[in-house]
């Protein structure tokens, strides 16, 4: 059988501080960041993986957090030159690096590039001081710019910038600024989404006044406008690139391709070979834990093979928050389901006018791009 791409994730889980917002598994930092050790472990971590993709090619390499450019370059060229001493490498591969404006935080963007980094995510969130302080970033508009500068003196010719909109008390003037200045920093890529309280977060506990709902999407299609003005092509409901630069490891998750997740509470998805369908293994959270877990043979906290159901549902959340859509044809192969059997669902979404169906291709409509979540119950297993 025809396998899909395969894409890594490596997980580096501390930040200086941890955000309201956030619901991701990150870990302020607490006296010395253990670095090297954790570094070791990943590659430990990652060789367990191998007999699960033997001789398959890495396309794309992710290093999130937490805030990646924690680590210095000389730790990342580490993890890099050991992955290629392990995996097939493409010599086209995308290498991102996620990180936060500050100096504090990061090496030279220059020094990244040397490791081999070939693509930045920058955390912005906003340009606005006021509205940065309120989420609780610990940079302001000028670190950002500062940041830019520097990743433009690097080389790093290609990256990207996440902003968040419908922040408290935020006006539509103001989210429309955000995307202007964002625009003027010259980024091949717009992350462009809408912050959203989450369980387990400190804004969940003490919720702030957020913009209503028919003012969040007034401001989601007056900045996307202003993006679509300059040349960016919206590929996925938050993403935005200019033509050539959609983010390849991003699109491989929303194309229900695989992927090795390494790392403390790292995720990842594989395709078996012989029998077509998915293995789902979930790494122990806390860093400590983990560690201590690879050290003695194992990280992993779940291991279990999708059925069906979980497949299917799963293809259809990631597939349709593209633009282009769901390609029937990749259905089978990527789940093992035909498509004769989710045909009645999808005719119910068509009836809703959520969904319209192309010959070769399902797409959402805007009704069904607002209305994400009706479409996705749609499939839940």
């Amino acid at each position: 059988m025809e396998l899909p791409p395969l894409s890594l994730y490596v997980h580096l889980p501390w930040c200086v501080r941890k955000c309201p917002y956030c619901d991701f598994n990150s870990h302020a930092v607490r006296g010395e960041m253990p670095g090297d050790e954790y570094v070791e472990a990943l590659l430990k971590d990652l060789e367990e993986e191998l007999p699960l993709v033997w001789g398959r090619p890495v396309h794309s390499i992710f290093f999130g957090g937490g805030t990646p450019s924690l680590f210095s370059a000389g730790q990342i060229e580490t993890l890099l030159t050991g992955f290629r001493s392990l995996l097939p490498v493409s010599p086209e591969v995308e290498i991102t690096l996620e990180a936060n404006p500050g100096t504090i935080e990061h090496d030279s963007f220059s020094a990244y590039h040397d490791a081999g980094v070939n693509r930045v995510s920058l955390g912005a969130q906003s340009f606005d001081d006021d509205l940065l302080k309120q989420i609780g970033r610990i940079h302001g508009r000028a670190e950002i710019e500062q940041a830019v500068a520097a990743i433009h003196r690097s080389g790093i010719s290609n990256f990207n910038i996440d902003l968040m909109f419908a922040l408290p008390g935020q006006s539509p003037e103001s989210a429309r600024q955000d995307v202007l200045a964002a625009m003027a920093c010259g980024p091949t890529h717009i992350s462009h989404y809408q912050l959203t309280i989450e369980p387990n977060t400190a804004f969940h506990a003490s919720p702030p006044i957020l913009p209503g709902d028919e003012s969040a999407w007034g401001m989601q299609q007056t900045c996307g406008n202003k993006l679509a003005e300059k040349g960016y092509e919206q590929y996925e409901i938050s993403a935005w690139a200019l033509p050539g630069f959609q983010c390849r490891h991003n699109l491989n998750y929303w194309r229900y391709g695989d992927f090795l997740g390494i790392g403390a509470g790292a995720h990842g998805k594989v395709t078996l070979p012989a029998t077509g369908s998915a293995r789902r293994r979930v790494r122990q959270r806390h860093p400590a834990a983990w560690m201590k877990y690879v050290r003695e043979g194992s990280g992993v906290a779940e291991d279990h093979e999708l059925d069906a159901n979980e497949r299917v549902f799963e293809f259809f959340l990631n597939q349709l928050r593209l633009r282009d859509g769901v390609l029937k044809k990749q259905l089978l192969p990527r789940t093992g389901v035909d498509w004769n059997d989710v045909s009645d669902r999808v005719q119910i979404a068509i009836d809703k006018g959520l969904l319209t169906e192309e010959s070769d291709r399902l797409l959402a409509t805007e009704l069904g791009w607002r209305f994400n979540n009706e479409i996705q119950a749609l499939f839940l297993p």
